[in-house]
């Protein structure tokens, strides 16, 4: 995947596995000035797992870049692990690795679902935040997650008619359990399948502009098992948070600089969420881009996002 407008690509200057307890073990690296300012990169999904590209949204000559991959994402193991795997365990985990880098404070980058664990760690420890950059805001409420199940089927329908096809007219009536059974058979013969499928529907939905690319990266298998069974098994325990709890709760990061880039025409998460996130945090700054939808890769999400970074170099 190429991209236009980043930071030249770069390779971490340290990487490893960090235990975390019996079942999990989670891939971390850091990358650009060793003494550089810290910032945290939150990857999307939840299990979309991070990627080499996303190191360059930052300077590498001023930020000490900090990737690693959630529970059950990406490198970190076991892949598509959904015990012991809540949100609460996220928010520590963010703990143990800030502790094992011996990092004070560090400004937080997410989106998507980043921008869901973003808000989650920050009113945990807003102590230990410098500032937030949030992308394609996702607070993880019934509506949202209804929207993405079945509301997303007024703009993509063909991709909602495949997402669906595998059901019954009765399976369609909850299309949560009904998937959420399939990704957690043991069997791979069921799960795989319904993993691509559900990796297909959210590629598809995620950019302005059709990107086969982008749809290919969602549906490969080292991406879709992590993406698929994180997010129906977050999206049925409601993120194993209270309803409405971040919004409620970020008037404890009033006082943080921040920084909120929306699509538009986002159908993955709709601009109402991030409107909603900025009528109860009016401080921070809110940048809409009138030409894009979901992805962070779409060109005027990439430039305001690196615009942020940038800014931020001026805030800290």
């Amino acid at each position: 995947m190429t991209h236009t407008g980043l930071f030249p690509h770069i390779e971490p200057f340290e990487q490893g596995m960090l235990p975390l307890d019996s079942i999990h073990t989670m891939y971390w690296e850091q990358s650009g000035k060793p003494d550089g300012v810290p910032i945290l990169f939150l990857h999307g999904g939840p299990g979309a797992g991070s990627t080499p590209a996303h190191r360059q949204f930052f300077d590498p000559g001023h930020y000490r870049i900090i990737i690693y991959d959630q529970r059950g994402a990406g490198r970190s193991t076991p892949l598509g692990e959904t015990r012991d795997n809540t949100t609460p365990l996220l928010i520590e985990d963010i703990e143990i690795l800030r502790q094992h880098l011996g990092i004070d404070k560090w400004l937080v980058f997410g989106g998507s679902w980043g921008s869901t664990l973003a808000l989650a760690y920050g009113e945990t420890h807003p102590d230990r935040c410098l500032g937030f950059i949030l992308r394609g805001i996702f607070l993880c409420r019934t509506s949202e997650i209804n929207w993405f199940l079945y509301g997303l089927r007024n703009f993509f329908p063909e991709a909602w008619r495949e997402f669906v096809t595998p059901l019954s007219p009765i399976e369609c009536c909850d299309i949560l359990s009904t998937y959420y059974r399939l990704l957690m058979h043991p069997d791979p013969a069921i799960h795989m399948p319904a993993a691509r499928s559900w990796g297909r529907y959210e590629g598809r939905c995620s950019t302005l502009l059709p990107s086969p690319e982008t749809v290919d990266y969602f549906a490969s298998d080292s991406v879709a098992l992590g993406l698929a069974r994180m997010e129906a098994h977050y999206f049925i325990h409601n993120i194993f948070l209270p309803e409405n709890s971040l919004l409620e709760n970020v008037e404890k990061l009033h006082h943080l600089p921040a920084v909120i880039v929306q699509g538009r025409y986002d159908a993955v998460c709709p601009i109402t969420s991030a409107e909603d996130l900025h009528r109860a945090w009016p401080q921070a700054d809110y940048v809409i881009v009138n030409d894009a939808g979901h992805s962070a890769w779409e060109p005027g999400i990439q430039t305001e996002l690196i615009k942020a970074t940038e800014a931020f170099k001026s805030k800290l």
